[in-house]
């Protein structure tokens, strides 16, 4: 599918392929990533990426998955397989551990059934046989030790040791308090010689005890001997201890005849530990090359939206620098991009770019460019970059370029992408010129899709005469001449010859003489082409700042209608309220006016009682009415309204105050609503004529809404589940009133069950972006970071 065989060398494919190894936790994992290999079955590359996208999507917004230890399992399986054979501890301690990690990866997944379809399928029919977990730990304990216990005769032998030890101690030390009163003994302890307990003795009192002399000092003033009492003892232990060994041999022996069944399980699981490592490196990679996955059609086209090259990318990261994004399209409309333009001005980084890409999803990788852009399968990829000039071979760089292009013309179709870099180069322009021009009229002709760069002025002509073939070229600032390293598609682009020669400071006579060798009619098409560069450059740049205005207009047109929205729902409920109070003061009234009547029947006609009633309910009615607002006094030039003064409403007795001002537009607090008006529909008065209870719902309201003194961060360590899940939903709604970013909870790790149902919570709203945890040395995930829309 690659022509030639170090195409992916050329791209820098290896390259990625070393940097997605260095995310593996095993070596296993490392082998699979040597496998990987550019594809063409369309629905082999839909299942890789897709895994690699869902386990980003994981690494980035769910629960870590438990997947910290990896081992071998396959060469263990493999040395179960023999009869005969037995696993030592650590080998099973090993295999208990990966068994471990394989269940609770399976469970992981079973909670979240159908969240990851792509990733599910990699262990689906696959059975969690927990029996050989069992089998494992009636053996070995928590660090990978035989138990004591393991066996009925494991347990006799090992209480005979420690019995025997005991012994030989207690004897030992007896020894030794009775040599050392009587001064036979050296300076020191009691010590180990040759793995045996000895007790210093002064040599001349070496025949005072019965024993066995393993040591002398440099000085031989002192002998280490062990008392004949004791070193039977040591010699039983020893026996009992060969014991031992045999009966643990005799253990892992059955252990490893139970395991035999399960070899091929053992191999299965094995490969899912792989696979994960496999998929885990290359989301990691995906998040540090900021990778994406694209729309994934099973056709030879692709479009490129704000594209980077991966390597350029993680260089420029660790600078400081940005790259500049490639936007292109390769379809049966424009299959050929033929690339001119100035040296250095990133031609060939430009077709690396989407050569590499391409690769990179049709080996199933996510790769550094939007995710609205699609990648296609191409059935072959023929690639010319470098000079492969070859001595054994005989050939001259030209002639290897010759070389590959009889294959290109020979084997190319319509399914097959081409990357060819300085068309034509390595020979006389006057002969390799049109020959490169004849090749790629042969492979437009076989309707191949790809890329060349090129500085040969026939190559753009014929690019723009044919159909199929679209001329593009690398912008250049010829103002302050430099490159800007971004694709033009459309135009041809000049070589900048001798612009960059002048800049560089070849001497002025020199130029000249250079510009009067060439032809008339060159000249003028490097001058057009000068020319056009400029246009481009001038369009470029008012497209631009057209881009800015209108994004600009947008903005502005979506808070108009947020504000609309606001003043809208602030009126609803300022209308709601006027018709609740209207109800109450209705009721108030009619009861009123009922009491009066059942009064003055009661009191029989009495004229002077009948006048109290009558006043009562005039007062009654002089305080429900409204009283119409006198024209309202523009305020002093000099009267400037600010944040926290009380104003009202010229056209109504509404009183409210100023929470935050917007040019000509104040928001204003009227008790726990929010209204939006305009600056000159309200008066400012003095705190004094505010009434009081209106003044404790703004100071209250204001408080509340304060964003000074709101803290997005709380903490409900020892909280129970409902008091903080409480407590959480009151924090968000004000952060999201306050149009908060993000939220810091801090929750502790303990079991993690207060930190699973936090997120399941916060994850049916909308407003939440995603959550991470902190970093592993400020808290890790025991902290919890909510980003909100």
């Amino acid at each position: 599918m690659l022509y030639p065989d170090n195409s992916a060398d050329k791209l820098g494919f290896t390259e990625v392929k070393e940097l997605i190894k260095a995310h593996c936790l095993s070596v296993m994992g490392q082998q699979m990533v040597d496998k990987i290999q550019v594809m063409n079955n369309f629905e082999l590359i839909q299942r890789f990426m897709g895994q690699a996208q869902e386990f980003k999507n994981i690494l980035q917004n769910d629960q870590a998955l438990p997947i910290n230890h990896f081992y071998d399992i396959k060469s263990l399986a493999g040395k179960v397989r023999i009869e005969g054979t037995f696993l030592s501890e650590e080998e099973f301690f090993q295999v208990h551990t990966s068994l471990t990690t394989v269940f609770a990866v399976i469970s992981y997944f079973n909670e979240r059934a159908g969240q990851y379809p792509n990733l599910e399928a990699l262990f689906e029919h696959l059975p969690i046989e927990k029996a050989i977990i069992k089998k494992i730990d009636m053996v070995l304990d928590a660090k990978g030790k035989i138990r004591p216990n393991a066996s009925r005769e494991l347990q006799e032998i090992t209480s005979g040791i420690a019995k025997a030890e005991q012994e030989a101690r207690r004897k030992m030390d007896h020894i030794f308090k009775s040599a050392s009163s009587n001064g036979w003994t050296a300076d020191g302890t009691l010590t180990i010689r040759d793995g045996r307990l000895c007790i210093p003795l002064l040599a001349e009192n070496k025949r005072k005890l019965k024993g066995f002399i393993h040591d002398e000092s440099a000085t031989g003033q002192t002998v280490y001997m062990e008392p004949e009492e004791v070193f039977s003892l040591n010699n039983q232990i020893r026996d009992l201890e060969f014991e031992r060994r045999r009966e643990i041999v005799k253990i892992l022996t059955q252990l490893t005849d139970e395991l035999r069944p399960y070899v091929p399980l053992l191999l299965a699981y094995h490969g899912l530990l792989t696979k994960l490592d496999l998929v885990r490196a290359k989301a990691l990679f995906a998040i540090d090359i900021e990778g994406e996955m694209p729309a994934l059609v099973n056709e030879p086209r692709l479009r490129l939206i704000n594209a980077r090259h991966p390597l350029l990318f993680l260089s420029f990261k660790k600078e400081q620098r940005t790259v500049v994004p490639l936007n292109v399209h390769i379809d049966e409309g424009v299959r050929i991009i033929t690339v001119s333009g100035p040296n250095a001005g990133g031609k060939s980084v430009c077709m690396k770019t989407v050569g590499l890409l391409q690769m990179m999803a049709q080996a199933g990788l996510l790769i550094p460019a939007d995710g609205s852009s699609t990648m296609g399968v191409f059935r072959q990829m023929f690639v010319d970059i470098g000079d492969d000039q070859s001595i054994e071979s005989d050939l001259s760089t030209y002639s290897a370029h010759l070389s590959k292009m009889k294959h290109f013309v020979e084997m190319a179709n319509a399914k097959t992408m081409i990357l060819i870099d300085e068309f034509g180069t390595g020979t006389d322009p006057q002969f390799g010129g049109p020959i490169a021009e004849a090749v790629l009229e042969s492979l437009n002709n076989k309707k191949v899709r790809g890329m060349v760069t090129t500085h040969y002025s026939n190559l753009k002509i014929f690019s723009s005469n044919a159909e199929g073939i679209e001329n593009a070229s690398m912008l250049f600032d010829n103002t302050q001449m430099r490159p800007l390293y971004q694709l033009e598609v459309g135009k041809p682009g000049s070589s900048y010859a001798f612009e960059i020669a002048q800049k560089i400071g070849l001497p002025q006579p020199v130029l000249s003489l250079a510009r009067n060798k060439i032809g008339d009619n060159q000249k003028k098409v490097d001058t057009l082409l000068v020319d056009l560069e400029r246009e481009k450059k001038e369009i470029y740049d008012t497209k631009v700042q057209l881009n800015r205005q209108q994004k600009r207009v947008n903005d502005l047109l979506a808070e108009n209608e947020k504000l609309k929205s606001y003043l809208e729902e602030n009126q609803k409920a300022l209308i709601r309220d006027a018709k609740q109070q209207a109800k109450e003061i209705i009721s108030n009234a009619n009861k009123l006016v009922e009491n009066t009547i059942s009064e003055i029947k009661s009191s029989q006609a009495d004229k002077e009682r009948t006048r109290e009633l009558r006043a009562n309910l005039d007062r009654e009615l002089q305080k429900n009415t409204v009283k119409q607002a006198p024209a309202a006094a523009k305020p002093a030039a000099d009267e400037e309204i600010k944040v926290g003064d009380w104003v009202k409403l010229t056209d109504s007795e509404t009183t409210g105050q100023v929470m935050e001002i917007a040019k000509d537009n104040l928001i204003i607090a009227i008790g726990d609503l929010r209204t939006v008006t305009k600056r000159k529909r309200v008066q400012k008065v003095s705190r004094k004529e505010v009434p009081k209870e209106i003044r404790r719902a703004g100071t209250s309201a204001s408080s509340s809404s304060d964003v000074a003194n709101f803290s997005p961060e709380i903490d409900v360590r020892g909280m129970r589940g409902e008091d903080a899940i409480h407590s959480i939903e009151k924090l968000l709604d004000r952060a999201i009133m306050m149009s908060f970013g993000s939220l810091k909870i801090i929750h502790g790790k303990g079991d993690g069950i207060l930190r699973k149902l936090i997120r399941g919570y916060l994850k049916k709203y909308n407003e939440v972006s995603h959550m991470e945890d902190e970093h592993a040395d400020r808290g890790g995930d025991g902290i919890t970071y909510v980003y909100l829309k």
